[in-house]
């Protein structure tokens, strides 16, 4: 799409810097849920994108979606924000141990952009994801995978399987994925910051209602109703594109 192919081509050319500030509100989404007083902690990992770079903190998706679950039948909420700007999937794989500290019952992983911008081997990333998703299931935690995507300025072999790499550990380890994290967000201008990167308020705000949220709701639904994680997997949903 125009907004894939605008932001892959500055994640290539431009590091995942700092953004100014910004007092956008998010958006509101239902879950249609009963109020669950049981403890639930969601632990989200990656980069920048999930740091929220350019965004006040209570404005990066994490935050945003601590609140939205709060007021929608989970009071006592956390999510932990885990992302570290600029962190690769090697950094990421080397704090994974003391992050997983924290007892998440469900995790939110995206990681890879910084691997791609810097180009480094798609062989050194799928096994570092391998890796990170063996940990987090010994943990007896849910795992949601985020997707990224990047258009073909490294060469069409690399993006697709760059792309490939989420499907393909979604697939082995029957993990629901959301196919493409900022589905809906990259590229266009009223949803990032200047550099058209990093989103902003409202852009979080959109990845929480149309790319997180439908894949979580079926997780937490199954989790209060005990049934056996194997029927965790849900369909890959990804929101549609603006612009």
């Amino acid at each position: 799409t125009t907004g894939l192919r605008i932001f892959t081509g500055l994640l290539l050319m431009i590091a995942l810097a700092a953004c100014s500030d910004t007092d956008n509100q998010p958006a509101a989404t239902s879950l249609d849920r009963s109020e669950n007083n049981s403890e639930l902690t969601i632990l989200a990992l990656g980069d920048s994108l999930t740091e929220g770079l350019g965004v006040r903190r209570d404005m990066n998706y994490p935050s945003q979606l601590e609140r939205h679950l709060q007021s929608h039948g989970y009071p006592t909420a956390r999510v932990i924000n885990a992302g570290v700007s600029g962190e690769t999937s090697t950094g990421l794989l080397q704090r994974l141990d003391w992050v997983l500290s924290q007892e998440p019952d469900i995790v939110i992983l995206t990681i890879g952009a910084n691997d791609a911008m810097r180009a480094l081997p798609l062989g050194l990333l799928k096994s570092n994801m391998t890796s990170m998703t063996e940990m987090i299931l010994a943990q007896d935690a849910r795992l949601i995978l985020g997707g990224m995507q990047i258009y073909d300025n490294m060469g069409a072999d690399y993006s697709r399987d760059f792309k490939n790499i989420y499907t393909e550990l979604a697939n082995e380890y029957q993990l629901p994925l959301i196919e493409f994290f900022l589905e809906g967000v990259a590229g266009i201008d009223a949803l990032n910051n200047s550099d058209l990167i990093h989103p902003n308020a409202d852009g979080y705000s959109m990845i929480v209602d149309q790319n997180i949220l439908p894949i979580l709701q079926p997780i937490l639904e199954q989790m209060q109703t005990g049934k056996p994680r194997a029927n965790l997997l849900e369909p890959t949903r990804s929101a549609p594109s603006e612009g």
